[in-house]
């Protein structure tokens, strides 16, 4: 399980976080916004998908997998390439941040050692940012890993929670909702309901499922109970995205052969 924690502890307690929010569109604060995707949407990528979350939309295409790999990764099992493209200009420090995030937490979700000394290419294109990008590109390169058929543990459903001055959390901001907040949490979550494994499988070879958390990375200073709290309204919420997942991004059989193969 990949955690990476940017914590930074504030001595003065918040506001209880029971403080609604009115939001500009008229949501709840645990409200998501409308989620859309389609698969196979290009006919060159061995497997590709687009995911929108209002108006922000990212598509991810998978290439390979490709025989061998990059120097400092290990030969006996796949290596994930992720590679961010931006919707206008240089990738950038933030850029280079979102294309680790992105690798660690897909390689925590495949199976690496079904194709292994190869490397398969994930690439995100930016179309519109209007919030909650990061989680929004990891929906988007997980749907795209399944319509190429690359093996996998589990999905994986991420959620951004943001969290403000007074202490209140908002889920899945947009972009005028992000430069009101303090601090940001964004939390992905397994999606064992979907799993293409055997039912009731919890390990393949010596690899076992992820469970609870698989990729948590925070920004900005929240204290331990912001934190505490995003987990718990992040988590409660993951039920529409699995759901969202289960009739519109249902995995392939394990029978079906692999795109990818």
């Amino acid at each position: 399980m990949f955690i990476y924690l940017g914590l930074f502890f504030n001595k003065e307690k918040l506001m209880a976080y029971s403080i609604e929010m009115e939001r500009p569109d008229g949501r709840t604060p645990n409200q998501l916004r409308p989620l859309s995707s389609s698969r196979s949407v290009l006919h060159r990528a061995h497997g590709s998908a687009t995911w929108s979350q209002g108006d922000t939309k990212v598509i991810a295409a998978v290439y390979g997998p490709k025989g061998g790999t990059k120097k400092n990764e290990n030969p006996q099992k796949a290596s994930i390439e992720v590679i961010w493209k931006p919707k206008t200009g240089q990738i950038g420090k933030v850029e280079r941040e979102y294309e680790m995030i992105l690798k660690r937490t897909l390689e925590s979700i495949c199976i690496r050692t079904i194709h292994p000394n190869t490397t398969t290419s994930v690439i995100v294109q930016v179309v519109h940012d209007d919030g909650a990008l990061l989680p929004c590109a990891i929906n988007a390169a997980c749907a795209a890993l399944v319509d190429a058929g690359f093996p996998l543990k589990h999905l994986a459903v991420a959620i951004c929670c943001s969290v403000a001055e007074s202490g209140y959390i908002i889920l899945d901001p947009t972009k005028h909702e992000e430069e009101k907040m303090k601090a940001f949490a964004y939390l992905v979550f397994p999606n064992a309901i979907v799993s293409v494994l055997p039912e009731k499988s919890l390990q393949v070879g010596d690899e076992p499922m992820a469970h609870g958390l698989i990729t948590s990375v925070t920004q900005g200073g929240m204290s331990v109970d912001d934190y505490l709290h995003c987990l718990e309204r992040g988590r409660a919420t993951t039920a529409k995205l699995s759901e969202f997942l289960r009739k519109n991004i249902e995995p392939k059989s394990t029978s079906e052969p692999s795109k990818a193969g």
